[in-house]
């Protein structure tokens, strides 16, 4: 199946100015060669390698389109076979007659990820790079981008592989010593091993911290705003993504459902759910919005809490009560407390909301003051020095599922070395430690996984 030669459109299928399709294999050039006349006469196949020919694609005696290819050879290319990339005009027209063209030459249509899942079998990238390629198309803010470059780059990987190769070096130790058994000799220094098993239960649980972080980066961090209704969250909501997205009316109870919307702020995803107000009412509808606002807090992994300053500046200790409630409810959950319309309060005001309800952040959603503080208390809730560090942060679920079984089976080692265990005991151990460690980079795999993993990708890529 992979020595066949594959074709797909590798830019967005739909009219632009121009469209790329790739094509890879070993008969990509002599292919492409077929249907293409360069401009001054050249054979692509006689090109050299990474090199770019201005011609026409022909269809018997029917001219298709004028176009660039570019020609890269084995092993120099994204796949490590031969590839040839047609550039040509955006029309889905075009773009589908040069394809058909090419499928009637023999190539075959790419399966999703098909050109990455080549590389990866051509050793051009191993698993988790491989992986990071479709975290770098799907990225939709810095830090989500940072994350991927950095894995993409092999920084996972050679985290990863230099702690294997380490135990691999031990694993054979141990295994040798299997061998002289009735010698009773110790090829593998037992102080040395146990320092190199504490080095790796530190970076593997450095990394499988890192995955809390990396993946509410990866796919946003959701914050609920809630509050009384009519206190002006969805003015706020509005503030914060800098249009009119939410319906903003005097009325009370406007906001019957919750509406969400995501914005980047210091290069991270959040994702701001406005909530129906929260209060006793007979409303059926606006009941089951409220009843949903709760379902979001529990959902979200910061809580805004907005109250109108306005109005409540008599009635502070009721909202400090209802304030606490919701800490205590949610207890484990960041919980940011917010006065809105701080513009219609004077200084005398602010200082007894100040003095009544701590940590309170003043706001006016109307005016847009407030608005910056409240962006950098969210950036500080999330802890992003890993990330400006440039320290590698998981944010797969297939890795960190096989970092948890690692650092199992190497706890497994440490005890059976803290315990005197037998060598062809602690042998199992360690092998099983590499094989979780060989899962992450490929090393270990399987058909399923890698159908599994190429599926999500786009087609093309």
């Amino acid at each position: 199946m992979h020595n066949d030669t594959i074709v797909a459109l590798a830019t967005p299928s739909g009219s632009g100015a121009i469209a790329i399709i790739r094509l890879s294999g070993k008969d990509a050039i002599a292919i492409a060669s077929s249907a293409f006349k360069s401009v001054s006469g050249k054979n692509l196949q006689n090109q050299s390698t990474h090199t770019i020919h201005l011609g026409h694609i022909i269809d018997g005696s029917k001219t298709i389109d004028e176009v660039l290819v570019s020609v890269f050879k084995n092993p120099n290319s994204y796949t490590g076979e031969d590839v040839i990339e047609v550039s040509c005009h955006g029309s889905p027209y075009i773009q589908q007659e040069i394809i058909q063209l090419f499928l009637r030459q023999g190539c075959r249509m790419a399966n999703a990820g098909e050109f990455t899942l080549r590389a990866f079998l051509n050793c051009k990238l191993d698993l988790s790079q491989a992986e990071a390629v479709a975290d770098l198309i799907s990225s939709d803010n810095e830090a989500s981008h940072q994350i991927a470059m950095q894995q993409m780059r092999g920084g996972f990987s050679s985290e990863i592989a230099k702690l294997r190769e380490e135990l691999l070096n031990f694993a054979s130790l141990i295994e040798l010593e299997l061998d002289f058994a009735e010698e009773d000799v110790e090829f593998a220094d037992r102080t040395q091993f146990k320092e190199l098993i504490e080095r790796i239960t530190f970076v593997l649980k450095r990394l499988i911290d890192s995955f809390a972080v990396g993946n509410v980066i990866k796919n946003g961090i959701p914050v609920a705003i809630v509050g009384e209704p009519n206190v002006g969250k969805s003015t706020l909501l509005n503030a914060l993504l800098n249009e009119e997205r939410a319906i903003v009316s005097e009325i009370a109870g406007t906001t019957r459902d919750t509406i969400e919307d995501e914005i980047s702020i210091g290069g991270i995803g959040f994702r701001f759910i406005d909530t129906a107000g929260i209060r006793d009412t007979k409303d059926v509808v606006e009941s089951i919005g409220i009843k949903k606002t709760f379902e979001k807090i529990e959902q979200s992994q910061v809580t805004i809490y907005l109250f109108d300053a306005s109005k409540n500046i008599n009635r502070l200790e009721e909202v400090r009560i209802e304030i606490e409630k919701i800490r205590n409810k949610y207890p484990q959950k960041p919980l940011l407390v917010i006065a809105n319309k701080i513009d219609q309060l004077d200084d005398t005001q602010l200082a007894k909301i100040n003095s009544t309800i701590a940590d309170v952040l003043l706001l006016s959603a109307k005016t847009g003051f407030g608005v910056e503080q409240l962006t950098n208390s969210l950036l500080n809730l999330i802890n992003t020095g890993a990330l400006r560090n440039n320290e590698t942060i998981v944010t797969n679920t297939r890795h960190y599922d096989a970092l948890l079984k690692a650092f199992e089976e190497i706890q497994k080692v440490k005890y059976g070395l803290e315990t005197g265990l037998s060598g062809d005991l602690l042998a199992i151990d360690i092998r099983q430690a590499l094989y979780h460690f060989g899962e992450i980079t490929g090393e270990i795999t399987n058909d399923d996984l890698l159908g599994n993993i190429f599926a999500n990708f786009c087609i093309g890529k």
